[in-house]
């Protein structure tokens, strides 16, 4: 099967929403084995949006629209639609009770342009909206099936996970299983390198890398009669892409860094304190971010200018003076100091230009030290980073994570 995917919203093209609705459909419809040819995004225009729809199933079987679907004037996708395929809008009884309840139960007063969110082409199955208002509309008529999505993307993936998905795998006939390898600490150039001769060989399962902002991914789908035949297929594959990327893959499937980190301290009784400096909270964020982290991260400092090195963690001025405060020297001892001063097992810490500006020719923008001190030993790693300032101080909190990630492993 081949999808078109249409993103509607004047402010999409605007510039004031970025589109990530696309990003996630294309995703999982490349896990369920159907093929997008396409993705492109149209304003409010009714005119406009007819014509993409036209041009979509010139191409396509299946087009997916996400976006317009909700009580204004300018939500037009469902107007458009049932144009498109000759059919009367009707309102539909069940979404309406389903929208008065919704209201009902949050004490909020009903709009009076609630029957529109209701309204839909006659003779569609209806997709409940678990999250919002707006009702999702699946069509198929003359071999060609539509569907539209609310544009929110909190209703449209909840929407699409627990009715699109499934109504997608029924029409397939096959089960199709994805397992995803999360990898750090070398580029997807390399990971596509080290794989090159199974990505070339690929069948069944398929592998699929991904590049992330300061980690890559490695996604191996297959195609079965059942779940349990699919996951037999994938395991060999998975097997041999360990061996090769070990220990660089750090997760599978939906396991965050900062969820395994917290796992892994919970499960070994330790106990955390972190000294940030270019990273300014980063690392500290991400695992607050943690439930349950409470027990295991005690205390975080911000320790930014060297007055706060030298006051809060104990650096000595002279090794400031001597190394400077982005260096390995001050690393180690910013993760001492915050180790003792918090009284816990391990401590973490980063130093380094995080840019635009700073830079030497000696210390490069994107160099950044991080420390790490476990029950009296103490080690280093430098990172050369590049990017933008914000893509620096997020790849180094996690790449000082996974230093942490990789200890902890051992």
């Amino acid at each position: 099967m081949v999808a078109e995917i249409l993103s509607v919203g004047t402010e999409l093209l605007l510039g004031n929403i970025v589109d990530t609705n696309a990003a996630f459909l294309s995703q999982e419809l490349a896990g369920l084995g159907v093929s997008v040819y396409r993705e492109t995004t149209v304003g409010d225009n009714h005119g406009r949006l007819f014509s993409a729809l036209q041009n979509a199933f010139e191409s396509a079987d299946m087009v997916i629209i996400s976006g317009g679907l909700g009580p204004t004037q300018d939500d037009i996708t469902k107007e458009v639609a049932a144009e498109y395929f000759g059919r009367r809008l009707v309102l539909h009884e069940e979404s309406l009770e389903r929208i008065k309840m919704r209201f009902a139960t949050r004490g909020r007063e009903l709009p009076t342009n609630t029957n529109r969110n209701a309204i839909i082409p006659e003779n569609a199955l209806v997709l409940p909206n678990d999250n919002g208002s707006a009702p999702g509309v699946v069509i198929e008529q003359d071999g060609k099936i539509l569907i539209l999505l609310p544009g929110p993307p909190h209703e449209m993936i909840l929407m699409f996970t627990n009715y699109v998905k499934p109504f997608l795998q029924q029409k397939s006939g096959k089960i199709f299983v994805s397992r995803t390898l999360k990898i750090i600490g070398i580029g997807e150039s390399q990971v596509e390198s080290l794989l090159m001769d199974l990505i070339t060989a690929q069948t069944n399962p398929t592998i699929a890398p991904y590049a992330k902002v300061w980690d890559c991914h490695v996604r191996l789908t297959a195609s079965a009669q059942s779940a349990a035949e699919a996951e037999k297929l994938i395991a060999p594959l998975a097997a041999e892409i360990h061996k090769r990327l070990d220990p660089h893959i750090y997760s599978v499937d939906d396991l965050t860094l900062p969820e395994l980190v917290i796992a892994l301290l919970h499960k070994q009784n330790r106990t955390l304190a972190v000294a940030e400096s270019c990273t300014g909270g980063l690392i500290m964020s991400e695992l607050v971010s943690v439930a349950g982290c409470s027990s295991v991260f005690l205390e975080g400092l911000c320790t930014y200018s060297n007055a706060a090195k030298i006051a809060r963690l104990g650096v000595p001025a002279a090794l400031i003076e001597k190394y400077g405060a982005v260096s390995a020297e001050v690393a180690a001892a910013m993760a001492e100091g915050i180790a003792k001063t918090a009284g816990t097992a391990i401590g973490i810490s980063t130093t380094g230009i995080a840019g635009p500006d700073g830079g030497t020719a000696e210390k490069p923008v994107g160099l950044v030290y991080a420390g790490l001190y476990v029950n009296g030993k103490t080690e280093t790693v430098k990172f050369n980073i590049t990017g933008s300032r914000n893509e620096v101080r997020l790849r180094a909190a996690n790449l000082a994570l996974d230093m942490l990630r990789r200890n902890l492993q051992v």
